[in-house]
């Protein structure tokens, strides 16, 4: 079963899918314009992620692979993406060609 949370909840190691971006209850020009700039990066519905180190202090920044691409966030931009968390066990490999394999 997977989990759905925000993205800046995600530990090292995590892997999923990006389910929603921006719309968080946070309205106003600051909250639209990142949710452009996240989109813009990338960061869009669909897209594969894997958060692969946090920062020392307060675990802030945060990187992470999106699709073939890496990034770094604070926490608090990340908040604005909600993931779906996929445990160990039901994560899938892709084939070369498309297919997706169990």
């Amino acid at each position: 079963m997977s989990e759905i949370i925000p993205l800046s909840q995600a530990r090292r190691g995590a892997q999923g899918v990006i389910v929603q971006v921006g719309g968080h209850g946070q309205h106003g020009e600051h909250a639209l314009e990142l949710e452009r700039r996240l989109l813009e990066l990338g960061f869009v519905e669909g897209a594969h992620i894997e958060l692969l180190h946090e920062g020392l202090l307060g675990r802030d920044p945060i990187a992470m692979k999106v699709d073939d691409m890496r990034v770094a966030l604070r926490r608090h931009e990340a908040a604005s993406l909600t993931i779906r968390i996929e445990p160990v066990g039901e994560q899938v490999a892709v084939a070369l060609d498309g297919r997706v394999a169990a």
